[in-house]
């Protein structure tokens, strides 16, 4: 049973998520209440710590919850200057005309032609990278190749689909696939073979019914800017093309080989670049060199610091949940309602990752269900894949789902409501066609 404070805490909670949900129609930043939502909770917290932790004698409590407030945010900045380092390299290669030759590649005056190409590239691309960096990527040649609005918000939405279904079969994907890799709970090999087609039908589902929402021809896309091609000549702009995507895909190498941080991977990508970047101007333009546009020194003021915020407020607020046990009561109904069936609880698992962030429900799943010797407790065994599955995909069902919905949330400023109305619906259908297609091949083929 919660207690009073407890009850607060998660009406608090609740209320901010409505806010941030009605944005469109309040009119008030999400990162505000985000901000809001995240002091309030932990300042009721705080009002009786006692409840929820205890100390050895002699110990102030105050310091034990400040030293726990520490702890989430150290966990949140890791996400954080990841997040900046890779809107970083992508702005600094989108910039500098690194992704020219790539927009060649996908340009079209077909809607459709278009999104399937974005689909496909968004797909793979976030098995190799993650879906957090991916949509990143795929949002800023979104913006080169399309130029009205309306159509581009339902691209970015596909893209959201497509970047999480892609993180899902591969163990380099996901926050939440790495940390079940991590945990040996699943295998890369077993993961990536059981999991890659379910997933790509939860891409191509969503993928073909809004095709059939899609008609006519795009407006011709904007040109190469031509200054921006005169700063660095064409063989200086693939090298940074190849650096900064490159270095992307290194990040979970050197996370592998070096057991540091992802943020860190990020941030040595960043100033490789950089330092490339700035050996490039200072080959010309000698005088003018301070007044270059792209370079990095000044692209870093073009982040956007109020996704940064929103990213801050809703991770300090679900900490706070964690802290007081809500999730892992949540953990708890969730298996009695189901009296123990992985589909129903993995299934419910990814559509509440759709409202709740799916790192700490999967933390807590970790907990509450050990690595069992046999059966589908154990390592790939029914519970660990499709948990892997539904944390990843069901984030896909409201766009404050997953990191790769409120980057695409921020860049390309979709309100809660419009991807509801157009995209919700059918990432449902995908996400219960992945599922049932895992039974299948359960079932019948592994």
């Amino acid at each position: 049973m919660m207690s009073t404070l407890t009850i607060l805490i998660v009406l608090v909670f609740l209320v901010g998520y409505a806010s941030i949900a009605l944005e469109a129609v309040t009119r008030v930043n999400k990162a505000a209440v985000a901000l809001l939502m995240f002091v309030l909770t932990w300042t009721l917290f705080m009002m009786s710590p006692g409840e929820y932790i205890h100390v050895a004698d002699g110990v102030s409590i105050y310091t034990h919850v400040n030293e726990m407030i520490e702890r989430h945010l150290g966990e949140t900045a890791t996400t954080l200057f990841f997040l900046m380092g890779a809107m970083a390299v992508v702005e600094v290669v989108d910039r500098n005309g690194g992704f020219n030759f790539v927009r060649t590649l996908m340009r079209t005056r077909s809607k459709r032609a278009l999104m399937w190409r974005v689909a496909f590239m968004t797909f793979l691309l976030s098995a190799i990278l993650d879906n957090l960096t991916t949509s990143i990527v795929m949002v800023m040649l979104l913006r080169k190749l399309v130029k009205d609005v309306r159509d581009r918000v339902r691209f970015a939405a596909l893209i959201v689909v497509a970047a999480n279904a892609g993180g899902a079969f591969s163990p380099i994907g996901d926050v939440t696939t790495i940390m079940l890799w991590n945990s040996g709970m699943i295998t890369a090999g077993g993961v990536i073979k059981e999991l890659f087609i379910p997933s790509l039908v939860a891409m191509l589902v969503p993928a073909f019914m809004l095709q059939l929402q899609l008609k006519g021809e795009l407006e011709a896309p904007e040109a190469i800017d031509g200054e921006q091609v005169d700063e660095l000549n064409a063989h200086q702009r693939r090298t940074v093309f190849f650096m900064g995507v490159g270095g992307l895909m290194f990040v979970p190498v050197f996370h592998s080989l070096t057991d540091l941080p992802p943020f860190m991977g990020i941030l040595l990508v960043l100033g490789s670049l950089w330092l490339i970047t700035e050996l490039f101007y200072g080959t010309k333009r000698l005088k003018k060199r301070d007044n270059i546009k792209n370079r990095v020194s000044r692209l870093l003021g073009k982040i956007d610091m109020s996704t940064i915020m929103f990213f801050l407020g809703i991770l300090m607020a679900v900490g706070c949940l964690e802290e007081v046990g809500v999730l892992h009561l949540l953990g708890v109904w969730l298996n009695d309602v189901s009296c123990g069936n992985h589909y129903v609880v993995t299934g419910l698992i990814g559509a509440i990752s759709s409202i709740v962030d799916n790192v700490p429900l999967v933390a807590g799943c970790m907990g509450m269900y050990p690595i069992a010797p046999t059966g589908d407790m154990a390592v790939d065994g029914v519970f660990w894949q499709l948990l892997a599955y539904c944390a990843g995909v069901g984030g896909s069902l409201l766009i404050v789902g997953s990191a790769a919905g409120v980057v695409v949330m921020g860049l390309e400023k979709i309100t809660f409501g419009n991807y509801m109305k157009h995209m919700t619906l059918l990432s449902l259908v995908g996400y219960l066609a992945g599922m049932f297609t895992y039974y299948l091949l359960r079932t019948f083929v592994f």
